[in-house]
């Protein structure tokens, strides 16, 4: 196609964009009538240049309809000279079944910015995603890697795109078929054909990434989670790592760029360990679900874990590496990177303020064994970051960069995803202001749940009492002081024993469980709501109802945990 004026060319994508979102063109012919009448008067050059649009107009299907009455009302060709286009056009480019166009890979190609549009092919299909780059829940910059190419490689690396109502929403964009259809000989290699065994207990919530929580019967039973059953949050494909050859990158601001090996951070530092519980962002997201959909993974109660990590000091390590907190004004964050990637090489990453790296009570570890055990594949091995009494996402796996800085890390995960708005912001109004004005969430609110008994167990005629127990937890190592439980949806309250009280002040990194036998009304049959309520340290409670912490990623739902029971009348 000839090039055109930048005004012409801005003015007629915008139409034809449009236009391929609709079952007729015949809507917009005035449209282009109207946008080419405010242009100068046609020229030889004008001609040609329109005539190389009608060409276009027809290949990206909008038809004999709009084509023609564009272009015989400007006097760019006859009816009959635009038939004749259309036929030539139709044997090499709308030869298929059905209705839709055909487009050759380079077509696709040549359709890679937002200026020109962006396409995509995915399975045989051709697909004009230029409206859906903002709106995309991963951020746009991850659409624009496969901008003018296919798809196919990314969502086999992001399995969760795979399913019927992601699909649906993919074909509304649909402009056409690739020429030629889908390349056997191109067919992507399943990124996640080498994962390792997992136990069969455990809840999945999503195959490819690996992601599973603790079974509700097994949460909290025990003062740590076993490491068989210990909730997996993985983001990407997890990486294989021969400990001999395994190297940490330490660099950045204030301090000399060092590499330590496996074997150099066991016996150069002194070991350390922790007793921390460690909670996805997301656990307790299904609750959100049920006020209005939301994005991400449908966690329940059983994203959270406890277990005593050991390894070395954050601290000591980046002091080896020359790094003095006095005197280096300016260094507000760490940045972590993992050996997981996808596979433009983007790897995982997030990054913690310096003041709780360096901090003398901030119990940061580099761990390498978690329940006096080696880290397991899926948690880490052969190293992870623990960042005691902070959300799970900032404790990245398979490290292998440190990286002192003036800013906060820029991945994806630090700056589009865990962030929390308004109720009233979604994935459709939702601007890049919002996400870089919202600070990345750190601290994790006060929480609590119910473990036992199951939702909707069924209890016998007669039954005064209900053995209860469960877990709470804040962020910040704020301790747990009270644990409140309601046999009728709050209107009178029980105070729980609390198993595991007097944490150290501002260093309570696990989680607190609690029981009690929970009296209830009296000559009472029927269905039952029970709920409870933690209170911290700062005394921070939670919130009654979902509604009003909702959003849009379905983060920190810390409102009251509520369970049903019944008690059944005989016969």
């Amino acid at each position: 196609m000839k090039t055109l004026s930048r005004s012409l060319k801005s003015a007629l994508l915008h139409q034809l964009r449009q236009a391929q979102r609709t079952a007729s063109a015949a809507p917009f012919r005035n449209q282009f009538i109207r946008t080419l009448s405010v242009l100068p008067s046609q020229s030889g050059a004008d001609k040609q240049h329109k005539q190389a649009w009608t060409q276009h107009l027809l290949r990206l299907g909008l038809g004999l309809g709009a084509g023609a009455s564009l272009f015989a009302a400007y006097g760019g060709f006859s009816s009959t000279q635009c038939e004749q286009q259309q036929a030539s056009a139709g044997q090499t480019k709308t030869a298929h079944s059905g209705s839709r166009p055909i487009y050759s890979e380079d077509d696709v190609a040549e359709h890679a910015t937002k200026d020109i549009g962006v396409w995509v092919t995915y399975q045989g299909g051709v697909y004009d995603v230029t409206n859906w780059v903002d709106q995309h829940p991963g951020g746009g910059a991850r659409i624009m890697l496969a901008a003018g190419g296919a798809i196919d490689p990314f969502w086999a690396m992001y399995a969760q795109h795979k399913t019927a109502e992601v699909r649906k929403i993919l074909e509304t964009y649909r402009i056409g078929d690739l020429e030629g259809g889908a390349d056997p000989s191109k067919q992507v290699a399943d990124p996640y054909a080498n994962e390792p065994k997992r136990h069969k207990a455990l809840l999945v919530r999503s195959a490819k990434p690996f992601n599973a929580e603790t079974p509700t019967d097994a949460l909290g039973s025990s003062p740590s989670t076993p490491n068989e059953l210990f909730y997996v949050r993985n983001h990407l494909p997890v990486p294989h790592v021969e400990p001999a050859a395994y190297s940490l990158r330490i660099e950045g601001e204030g301090l000399r760029h060092v590499e330590l090996s496996l074997n150099d951070l066991k016996t150069k530092f002194k070991r350390h360990s922790v007793s921390a519980a460690m909670q996805c962002s997301g656990n307790r997201r299904h609750g959100m679900s049920e006020v209005k959909k939301i994005q991400g993974l449908d966690w329940d109660i059983g994203a959270i874990g406890s277990a005593e990590w050991s390894g070395v000091k954050l601290r000591d390590v980046l002091r080896y590496a020359g790094f003095d907190e006095d005197s280096s004004d300016g260094v507000a964050h760490v940045q972590f990177e993992g050996l997981d990637s996808d596979i433009s090489g983007t790897c995982y990453g997030a990054s913690i303020p310096i003041d709780k790296a360096m901090g003398s009570h901030g119990d940061v570890l580099l761990a390498f064994s978690m329940n006096g055990r080696t880290l397991s594949t899926d948690h880490g091995f052969p190293l992870r970051l623990v960042v005691p009494g902070v959300t799970g996402a900032r404790s990245v796996k398979w490290l292998s960069r440190i990286i002192t800085s003036k800013e906060e890390s820029q991945a994806h995960w630090q700056q589009h995803d865990y962030k929390a708005f308004s109720p009233g912001v979604t994935m459709d109004t939702v601007t890049e202001e919002d996400w870089s004005s919202a600070p990345a969430l750190q601290e994790s609110p006060v929480t609590s749940a119910i473990c036992e008994p199951a939702n909707r167990t069924q209890l016998e005629e007669g039954t005064e009492q209900v053995a209860v127990r469960g877990y709470a937890y804040s962020g910040g190592g704020r301790n747990i002081i009270r644990v409140d439980v309601s046999p009728d949806g709050g209107k009178t309250w029980h105070v729980a024993t609390l198993d595991t009280p007097g944490q150290l002040p501002h260093r309570a990194w696990d989680w607190t469980r609690w029981h009690l036998d929970l009296p209830l009304p009296k000559d009472h049959s029927g269905p039952l709501e029970l709920c409870c309520r933690a209170v911290d340290s700062s005394y921070n409670t939670q919130p009654d109802t979902v509604a009003p912490i909702w959003n849009m990623r379905g983060i920190v739902n810390n409102s009251w945990h509520r369970i049903n029971i019944s008690v059944e009348a005989e016969g």
